[in-house]
């Protein structure tokens, strides 16, 4: 009996041009492999488009208009600075639009071809390319291998009057910055936005499910948060819940579960994000779960051996970075037969907050629970950096390192304060080379700078 050998379109089908997918196009084509993505927005996906690059843009603004505002004492004086918020955001749009562009142009180049529409799984080697207004089918596309990367979306929740609500996903589309803002969660994008609104101008509300900032992270950044935050002026009401929304006239009540109501122009929910799968017709694959996310083995394989998954659809740390790599991972393991794994192991993380949050490696409170607290030795320092010295603006720094005191070793590095993403990211170096407390006490300081504190921490 002569088995036929089955022909494919492409040797890969992509399913989503965000960061992972990008990575992992751009790596297989590199590799000689007939490579095809589907997207059914604009190429770059959640971090490109609607995310981390067009936040930074605005949280580089807020912070020049902080500084602006509070120079004074360094002779700098400004009668009236006005700040139009539809330049900065046209201006956003059209980074980002170009940047897209830039993305484009680089699978061009690969030979990667693209198709717009919505990806839908007719069997496990094909797909229908779906026009998202019309629903016609555009198309149909087969692979040996397909790759899943589209990304997640934000949670909605179930009350009356949501859909009058902004997600993080408008915020980018707006014309122009409210006066009166409503943000509901307590995460890093709640967060990052209700200091990017505070500081360009807009009167805050913030409502936050629990008691702290921030879950997750180490509780000493989340109470430095909570001080910067509060002595900003940004009205942070904790233990309690959005429970429903009436438009009246031109602004938007919402009632609490404490039952009080506020008054605003517009709402922003950012409770949180979760993967976008539910278009993808994914019933027909039987594939395994993970809770919402899809269930994949060390080498983003899931229950279909041809099927691979990446990025926000998976149970792994949702980061941008963290994508990139699984998309890179998976090309050169499929198409190079590299043999690499990715390191989950001190990935650093940032909340682009004003003073900004950057941590690497375990809390105080995690390393106490693995290692117990009589094992664990903390080193802090909090301080106000040189450059507010004359500002108006006193917001302190604080740096912190959880040691291991068995054997010396560096479990994590904590640090809220000016320029604190940038220094963290290359700690993260060291504390995935091993440092030691010692190997911190021993390098001798740049001085006058906010991060030679990190090497002369004494206990």
């Amino acid at each position: 009996m002569i088995l036929k050998v089955l022909e494919f379109e492409f040797d890969l089908i992509v399913v989503g041009a965000g960061s992972g997918g990008l990575a992992a196009a751009k790596r297989a084509a590199s590799y000689g492999a007939k490579v095809a993505i589907i997207e059914v927005n604009k190429i770059g996906g959640t971090c490109v488009i609607r995310g981390c690059v067009p936040k930074k843009l605005m949280v580089y603004a807020a912070n020049n208009r902080r500084n602006m505002v509070s120079s004074e004492g360094y002779g700098l004086i400004s009668k009236e600075i006005t700040f139009e918020s539809n330049i900065l955001l046209k201006n956003v749009r059209e980074e980002v639009s170009r940047l897209s562009v830039l993305h484009s142009n680089s699978l061009k180049k690969l030979n990667v071809k693209v198709f717009e529409g919505l990806g839908r799984f007719l069997n496990q080697n094909t797909i229908e390319v779906v026009c998202p207004k019309t629903k016609n089918i555009l198309r149909k596309v087969s692979a040996k291998n397909i790759l899943i990367s589209v990304g997640g979306k934000p949670k909605k929740l179930n009350i009356p009057g949501i859909d009058l609500a902004w997600s993080s996903d408008d915020i980018f589309e707006l014309k122009d910055f409210p006066k009166k803002l409503l943000i509901v969660g307590g995460g890093y994008i709640a967060c990052e936005f209700a200091s990017i609104f505070k500081n360009l101008g807009t009167e805050v509300t913030q409502l936050i499910r629990g008691k702290n900032l921030l879950n997750g992270f180490d509780k000493d950044l989340s109470e430095c948060l909570e001080k910067s935050m509060t002595s900003l002026g940004i009205n942070l009401k904790f233990k309690n819940q959005l429970k429903s929304i009436k438009k009246i006239n031109d602004d938007l009540e919402s009632t609490l579960e404490s039952g009080s109501k506020l008054l605003t122009d517009n709402i922003l929910v950012a409770t949180g994000r979760e993967p976008s799968l539910k278009r993808l017709n994914l019933d027909t694959l039987n594939l395994k779960m993970d809770g919402i996310y899809l269930e994949v083995n060390e080498l983003n394989q899931t229950s279909n051996s041809n099927i691979f998954a990446i990025g926000d659809i998976i149970k792994k740390p949702n980061l941008t970075p963290v994508a990139i790599e699984q998309g890179r991972v998976f090309a050169d393991n499929y198409f190079a037969a590299l043999k690499r794994k990715v390191n989950y192991e001190n990935i650093p993380k940032a909340v682009f907050t004003i003073p900004e949050i950057s941590t690497v490696g375990l809390s105080e409170e995690k390393a106490n629970e693995i290692y117990s607290e009589v094992n664990v030795q903390v080193f802090k320092c909090n301080f106000t950096p040189m450059s507010n010295t004359f500002k108006k603006n006193k917001s302190k720094c604080m740096l912190k390192l959880v040691v291991n005191k068995k054997n010396d070793k560096v479990l994590g590095c904590h640090m809220f304060g000016e320029a604190a993403s940038e220094i963290i990211q290359m700690v993260a170096v060291s504390l995935n080379a091993g440092i030691t407390k010692k190997d911190f006490d021993t390098t001798m300081a740049l001085h006058p700078t906010i991060s030679e504190e990190f090497v002369t921490m004494y206990g």
